[in-house]
């Protein structure tokens, strides 16, 4: 069996949600059953880009992961697109025996019975400015099939209407931690984003939580972006 492999790279940090700031291999894996408005990786979610995916080995995945940081265990994210339409739960046996740390990020459209052995799970529901429409029975299936994960949910907020969609999302399951970060509307990868702007819509993001008296959320910045703006494979 093979694997679609976009990208793979780091060792970098992690730019968003729960392990941010953390020392970071990725494996960022091709195609999506989802087409977001706004989507910042369409070079590993449209089937235009599929002749650039490799198609590796688990082996080979795994040696490439292991070649990038040197064989010295740290945190392997799984990302895309969306990972969940593949098998990574060979890849992450494989790294486990040598003490690495896995964490995915999917939207949570399809259960995989490998987010049980992953660190961490966060689960990115697409808000209403995504264009797309959430199954949240997959959803619930989802947070069921990475119980024995540390997960998370993490929501990506462009404006009003999607702050009132996380609030109605987090109802759904309060369980989960929530982490809210401020989207960002550049995602052509030539084209230089403003940091004040971000820093405007983090403030924005931040007065209409906390300073609404909405204590629940941990919010936090695309911090990725601000450092190396849409550039890909870092």
């Amino acid at each position: 069996m093979t694997l679609r492999i976009a990208e793979i790279f780091g060792p970098t940090i992690q730019g968003e949600g729960v392990l941010i700031g953390e020392p970071t291999v990725f494996i960022r894996a091709g195609g999506c059953d989802y087409r977001c408005s706004w989507c910042d990786s369409l070079h590993a979610v449209e089937s235009r880009y599929r002749h650039d995916w490799a198609a590796l080995s688990d082996a080979e995945v795994w040696a490439r992961v292991r070649d990038l940081s040197g064989g010295q265990p740290l945190t392997v994210s799984i990302s895309g697109g969306n990972p969940a339409i593949q098998d990574f739960g060979p890849v992450i046996a494989l790294g486990r025996a040598q003490g690495y740390r896995f964490a995915c990020e999917t939207q949570g459209s399809i259960p995989r019975d490998w987010f049980g052995e992953l660190s961490t799970l966060v689960l990115s529901p697409k808000p209403p400015s995504s264009g797309e429409t959430v199954d949240w029975d997959a959803f619930a299936s989802c947070v069921q099939a990475g119980r024995l994960a540390r997960t998370v949910m993490k929501i990506v907020i462009f404006d009003e209407t999607d702050l009132e969609w996380a609030r109605d999302t987090h109802a759904r399951h309060p369980e989960l931690p929530l982490y809210l970060q401020p989207g960002n509307p550049v995602t052509d990868p030539d084209t230089p984003v403003a940091p004040q702007a971000l820093a405007d819509r983090l403030l924005w993001l931040v007065d209409s939580t906390v300073g609404r008296g909405w204590l629940t959320p941990h919010i936090l910045p695309q911090l990725h972006v601000l450092i190396w703006g849409n550039r890909r494979g870092v």
